[in-house]
């Protein structure tokens, strides 16, 4: 008999586990985006219904991500990443600035974000990459040239946004990938040793002022309590203000009275941990857990190397947006702008989300579909 997630077809099995994850996340999400702007007037108020219009669109885009073989997809790989680029390019350029950052592109009354594509369509050129490149044991410095390149145009173009989020998301989904095709233990010590030595000039002079300033006020958010440490402190008041059971629906004080920043994008966790506390939180914890488990099995039962890495690069974005975001509400982690999927307000982000879980399911369900 089939399972939850499993639903038979004759005698195949379709593996839907994530997909079931996904729709259970995006109705909480959207229940509590309503709860999260419910004191809010104006634009806010109708987050939830944009919401709500980009799960419809993102279900009509995830289906044709599903139908199509991955096995197709693969072939168009490196159209994707420099089709990818130009829309980072144009984002430079002609892009909508929204509170000093050039991040989205407009097209009438539609907005899109290109760089949340990326993190999808980084993950999906690497694969390419190392799968035609799949006879080799161990990468070394210099066959990992080319993928160093691939992967740091679009950091160095999100980061020139400046969109700091998303340029480490795209860097640790494939840091992820390259570390997961094995690495040679040489290669380790050597990056290991060049993290080190650049991170000071990094820091220094790669980030911008308000950057620095979220750094230091993660190590002592008390130093400057009504400014840079704002954010940080309000939201571990919320977390915290929880407790075990939470204040209830719409009755959290931290995000109906205001108190609480972007709390319909980036602090989105806090709104909910306040509300449903710690048990809450358990909740989002197994649902996450299950829908990350979920990739790792798809990707270990791939039975080709394109769909492995493609499957695995999948279960690093859920990862990393999941350990960061609420990392950084938490109070472990500083405040660089990582949103939580399925949770966070974000049209571009909702359809990448929907996407990435689109293609899960079409590597897990290959044998079904031909």
């Amino acid at each position: 008999m089939a399972t939850l997630g499993n639903e038979e077809v004759g005698t195949s099995k379709y593996d839907l586990n994530a997909v079931w994850m996904m729709l259970i996340l995006i109705a909480i999400g959207i229940v509590n985006l309503y709860s999260a702007t419910y004191a809010s007037q104006g634009g806010e108020a109708q987050f939830w219904k944009q919401q709500t219009m980009w799960f419809v669109i993102g279900t009509v885009c995830c289906g044709f991500a599903y139908f199509i073989h991955y096995r197709v997809l693969e072939r168009f790989a490196y159209f994707a990443y420099a089709a990818n680029i130009l829309l980072l390019l144009a984002v430079l350029v002609v892009g909508k600035s929204v509170l000093g950052a050039r991040r989205w592109l407009g097209f009438g009354a539609f907005s899109i974000q290109p760089s949340e594509f990326m993190k999808i369509t980084i993950a999906w050129t690497l694969a390419k990459f190392f799968h035609d490149d799949q006879y080799r044991e161990y990468y070394d410095l210099k066959a990992l040239l080319i993928p160093v390149l691939l992967i740091m145009i679009p950091v160095m173009l999100v980061m020139a946004q400046p969109d700091l989020g998303t340029a480490l998301i795209i860097l640790a989904v494939s840091m992820s990938m390259i570390f997961f095709v094995k690495v040679s233990p040489k290669l380790l010590l050597t990056i290991g040793i060049a993290v080190l030595t650049v991170s000071y000039p990094v820091y220094r002079f790669g980030l911008k002022d308000y950057q620095r300033q979220r750094i230091y006020s993660f190590i002592n958010p008390q130093s400057d309590p009504r400014g840079t440490g704002y954010n940080s402190i309000q939201s571990m008041i919320a977390v915290g203000s929880g407790q075990f059971l939470g204040k209830g629906y719409k009755k959290g004080t931290q995000s109906q009275l205001n108190f609480l920043p972007e709390h319909h994008t980036d602090f989105i966790f806090p709104v909910f941990s306040e509300e449903h506390g710690f048990v809450g939180f358990l909740v989002l914890l197994v649902l996450y857990s299950t829908l990350l488990s979920s990739a790792l099995k798809i990707a270990y039962g791939s039975n080709d190397k394109f769909g492995m890495l493609f499957a695995f690069g999948m279960g690093s974005l859920f990862f990393w947006h999941v350990f960061i975001n609420i990392g950084m509400t938490t109070g472990i982690m500083p405040i660089v702008g990582v949103p939580l999927p399925f949770m966070s307000y974000g049209g571009s982000f909702m359809l990448a989300c929907m996407l990435a879980v689109a293609i899960l399911t079409n590597i897990a369900n290959k044998k079904s579909m031909f």
